[in-house]
């Protein structure tokens, strides 16, 4: 199991943006398919954005040209850059280790999120 630790929401007005952080432990994250996921109220979680190995990116059409993923494999780490934020966004994010890169399909526990709340 990889751990991981979520980091950098908060509570920004519409239009603002947000980095999000997540450490992942164990010397195998660079070979890792990374996603981050939502979950909002009474909603089920879901995949916003997924990363390669390689570096290749994929998207919700929600958050397509607003959200962008990418990694440091030297500092286990995955980000979420949030720009033009809008109320629907608000959520817990939670990021995980995608069992391959094209499934949604989480591979490791989650972490404890961090909570996005976008509001004026």
């Amino acid at each position: 199991q990889v751990q991981l630790v979520e980091s950098g929401g908060g509570l920004v007005q519409p239009g603002g943006s947000l980095r999000l952080s997540c450490a992942a432990s164990g010397s195998m994250f660079s070979i890792y398919a990374m996603g981050w996921y939502r979950q909002a109220p009474g909603k089920q979680r879901e995949l916003v954005a997924g990363i390669s190995s390689a570096g290749s990116t994929r998207y919700a059409d929600s958050v397509k040209g607003r959200f962008t993923i990418s990694r440091d494999n030297l500092k286990n780490t995955v980000y979420l850059q949030m720009n033009s934020l809008k109320p629907e966004d608000t959520a817990v994010y939670y990021c995980n280790v995608l069992r391959v890169y094209y499934s949604d399909s989480p591979f490791s526990s989650w972490g404890q999120g961090t909570q996005v709340t976008v509001s004026s």
